[in-house]
């Protein structure tokens, strides 16, 4: 434990100090987690982020980087409960439902993909949703002139 980290936690008795260094290994098992999803590692980034999955599971963040370690690895109906999870604790998060869109993209499921970015691009209007958005429209337009 770094000295500084140490002088914070003085007067700490064993059961809070033993707190402290559990929740600063979950902080750093994200963070690790965080920097393998960024490095395209997404199943080394699971194995990682798997005790921060087990003890905050109710966390939108945690359930937002399994989503995207998920989606990443082609894990596309779990990415696609995490996303579900974080738009359930958190319905105005525009990433979530942009995800989700992909994660439904991905598996074919144009409609409901079509829903999910409708809603992210209304929630915040970028570029990569509208084109994400846009593809979606295209490939239910196809799909309709084959019909």
């Amino acid at each position: 434990m770094a000295t500084g980290a140490r002088q914070q936690i003085i007067g700490l008795g064993a059961g809070e100090i033993r707190k402290v260094e559990w929740m600063s290994d979950m902080v750093a098992a994200f963070r690790q987690a965080e920097q393998l999803v960024a490095m395209r590692r997404p199943l080394d980034a699971l194995a990682a982020l798997a005790p921060v999955l087990e003890a905050e599971a109710d966390k939108p963040s945690v359930q937002l980087l399994a989503g995207r370690a998920y989606l990443g690895s082609a894990q596309l109906r779990r990415a696609e409960e995490a996303f579900r999870k974080v738009i359930e604790l958190d319905p105005n998060d525009h990433y979530a439902h942009f995800a989700l869109g992909r994660a439904l993209q991905r598996q074919s499921r144009y409609t409901e993909a079509r829903l999910e970015l409708k809603l992210a691009t209304a929630m915040h209007p970028v570029p990569e949703y509208q084109e994400a958005l846009s593809e979606v429209n295209a490939r239910i337009a196809l799909n309709e002139d084959v019909d």
